[in-house]
């Protein structure tokens, strides 16, 4: 679906367009067209690309989508593969935005992804200067975006992480705590998956030999990669941290286990001495001493009781009661 078609020359917007007129556009000197499209269909994709001579092997990626971060190029035109990140009911939610840059476009497939960038081309036009940089500002400017809305995300994490951490020592809550932990465990992955790759492709636009395309933009993707720089190493702490959080909490599960075990054992003594002396009692044999006696029973009675709350007085002082 077409997002949005516009022409700019200079730094200024000239007007939006419409396809067929995008190769009009190409041919005037210091002009670039920006097209935007959301879940492209294949027969969209081909028509930019008889519009823009976009490389197959681009276009193939971007009709398969599920790509993996990445900044290939082809000729003096570059093709970016950036992973958005949104939560989204509580559970992060991963999309896809396929970038085909050139001197004179920028083509921006977004796919699964409820967040749009019509605020990006608005900063873009406000910044007339950074915009006759030319398509490089545009990649930039889309390329931070995405990557500013990890924060949310990684700031949604750490709140979860710091809610569950503070249920560790609730009792009865073991069980929820590991369940939801391994479920963050699960999200911090995804995004460390998202981030990871995505820190070693920025690094080609500003790093060693850069792409022509992007030489007059490079210290704008240096911040961007100092950005997932910063999101890389959070999740490396909240995995680390999550781990530990795990850990404690099998922990308190086997010190309610063993206190429970305790008690049990306890219990289990007190009532294995009366067993014992009604045992012994209960035996038929027709000679014992206490058969004929008249305080036989109450005595019998007592002495058990006593036996059995010295017992308890002793594991209760004990801690296992």
């Amino acid at each position: 679906m077409l997002i949005n078609c516009v022409a700019y020359q200079d730094g200024n917007k000239l007007s939006d367009i419409t396809i067929e007129e995008i190769s009009d556009y190409l041919k005037r000197p210091n002009c670039f067209v920006w097209v935007a499209l959301k879940d492209a269909e294949p027969a969209e994709l081909e028509q930019m690309q008889e519009e823009f001579n976009l490389h197959d092997l681009a276009v193939e990626d971007a009709m398969k989508g599920h790509q993996r971060p990445k900044v290939e190029e082809y000729g003096d035109s570059l093709f970016v593969v950036v992973k958005t990140a949104e939560m989204v009911e509580g559970t992060v939610h991963i999309g896809e935005l396929d970038i085909f840059v050139g001197p004179n476009y920028v083509l921006s497939v977004r796919n699964r992804s409820s967040q749009g960038f019509l605020g990006v081309r608005a900063r873009c036009e406000q910044e007339p200067e950074q915009l006759r940089k030319g398509s490089a500002f545009v990649l930039y400017a889309l390329m931070d975006a995405v990557v500013d809305r990890y924060f949310p995300v990684v700031e949604a994490l750490e709140s979860e992480l710091e809610f569950i951490e503070g249920k560790i020592f609730h009792k009865g809550s073991q069980r929820a705590n590991i369940e939801r932990l391994y479920e963050l465990k699960r999200e911090v992955v995804m995004l460390k998956h998202v981030v990871a790759p995505l820190m070693e492709s920025v690094g080609k636009l500003y790093g060693g030999r850069v792409p022509s395309l992007c030489e007059s933009t490079r210290e704008y993707f240096r911040d961007v990669g100092d950005h997932l720089y910063r999101i890389n190493a959070l999740a490396d702490a909240f995995r680390e941290t999550i781990t530990t959080a795990i850990q404690v909490n099998l922990s308190m599960v086997t010190i309610e286990e063993s206190e429970v075990n305790k008690r049990l054992a306890a219990w289990a003594a007190i009532f294995a001495v009366a067993t014992a002396f009604f045992g012994l009692w209960g035996m038929n044999f027709k000679f014992m001493p206490e058969l004929e006696w008249k305080y036989g029973y109450p005595v019998s009675v007592l002495m058990v009781a006593g036996v059995c709350g010295y017992l308890y007085y002793r594991f209760r002082k004990s801690g296992w009661l």
